[in-house]
């Protein structure tokens, strides 16, 4: 064969659409043909290891981007594919703009959920135990502390697990139970804090008559209208909101299901959502708010006009610790919940949000029993009665 057959042969082999397929069916052709030839050719070859090159490139791209994703992104994947098959899901990013941060997070926050649990069962457990303690103003304390386990209850498990990378997935049916019981919960607080003023009010502005006031049955009904109304208030928001149509990727930019970080979710009519919810909580937080600033304005003009400094210590020790308790909830409440959705900021909405739902409730065994003489000598009996029985 000669030089012409091995250049159409080696031709033909790169271009299947070529006429020619052997050298003896081919005419000796010219040198111009043969440098055509060749140019297509090599044209060809060119073209196919540059297609080789840039797959090649990027296949090693897209290898190096996979070896780059954190376990995070790993668990989106896996939740986004696995919405296909199991139905809507929502995925908390919680704290991953942090990574460094989250094992600190884990162990503060740990840390704050067990001294919840065991301050506030321990003034429970106080409240019903201790007959020094069967007051009104304990009463609505023991009901704190329960709400405040179950508030952080609703919350801490899941954020927990969302920090150790275990769950940032929940079902659209979850995602809407955890809101219901936080908002319920949260919702219960704000109206407990305001009777606990009024409680506070009573019994400072006319102690004469405190006791006729505080009867066990208004207590006991006060205290069941707090849940009653809690729970109302958010089953009226969490059907409004469950009933809408969300938009785009289920990516909750919280560590829990929250109402702010919900609503950026929802497709049209967005402004109206918002303004009815807005109207629910205005409602369950400046309601309560006037309410707590009337009793306290009555307590202040209560003490101004007392002659006694140890009477005015007194009352100032009754409201000073309720006070503390309200400034710490109620300000993180309002800025979370009292701004419009466009100017809510996630990223110190989720450190916000985390105050009042681990820091406070941690806090608020310690700020109610702090300068409690009641409340202290209660547990110096309890101390007293355990190293007995040791004994």
């Amino acid at each position: 064969m000669g030089p012409a057959g091995e250049v159409l042969e080696f031709y033909c082999h790169w271009d299947d659409n070529a006429v020619v397929e052997t050298a003896e069916e081919a005419t000796e052709p010219t040198k111009e043909d043969i440098t055509g030839l060749c140019q297509d050719m090599f044209s060809k070859m060119a073209m196919y290891l540059t297609g080789k090159l840039i797959t090649i490139s990027e296949d090693y791209k897209l290898l190096e981007n996979m070896n780059k994703l954190t376990s995070l992104k790993y668990l989106e994947m896996k939740d986004i594919a696995t919405n296909y098959s199991f139905g809507e899901r929502f995925f908390l990013l919680g704290f991953s703009d942090w990574p460094s941060l989250q094992p600190l997070l884990f162990a503060f926050i740990l840390f704050c959920y067990l001294l919840t649990l065991v301050g506030n069962s321990t003034l429970v457990f106080l409240a019903v135990r201790d007959p020094r303690l069967h007051a009104p103003m304990y009463y609505f304390l023991c009901h704190l502390a329960l709400v405040d386990v179950c508030f952080t209850t609703s919350v801490v498990p899941l954020l927990l697990a969302n920090l150790w990378g275990l769950a940032r997935a929940l079902s659209r049916a979850g995602c809407m139970t955890q809101l219901y019981l936080f908002l319920a919960l949260g919702s219960t607080e704000c109206v407990l804090l305001a009777v606990m003023a009024l409680d506070r009010s009573a019994a400072v502005c006319r102690p004469l008559h405190y006791t006729a006031l505080a009867s066990p049955h208004l207590c006991r009904a006060l205290a069941a209208a707090c849940w009653l109304g809690g729970f109302t208030n958010s089953l009226a928001q969490t059907i409004l909101l469950a009933t809408r149509q969300l938009c785009g990727p289920r990516r909750v930019d919280h560590f829990i299901c929250e109402l702010p970080a919900l609503l950026k979710l929802v497709c049209g009519g967005r402004g109206a959502v918002e303004r009815q919810m807005f109207a629910a909580r205005v409602v369950i937080l400046l309601v309560p708010s006037a309410v707590i600033l009337v009793s306290y304005g009555a307590v202040g003009r209560a003490v101004w006009k007392m002659k006694s400094q140890t009477g005015r210590k007194k009352a100032m020790g009754t409201c000073g610790s309720h006070l503390t308790a309200v400034c710490l909830f109620y300000g993180s409440a309002i800025y979370t919940y009292l701004q419009p959705t466009h100017t809510y900021s996630q990223g110190q909405g989720k450190f916000v949000s985390l105050f009042y739902t681990v820091v406070t409730p941690a806090l608020n065994p310690i700020i109610y029993t702090l300068r409690n003489k009641k409340v202290k000598g209660a547990v110096k009996r309890l101390l007293g009665r355990a190293e007995w029985r040791e004994r």
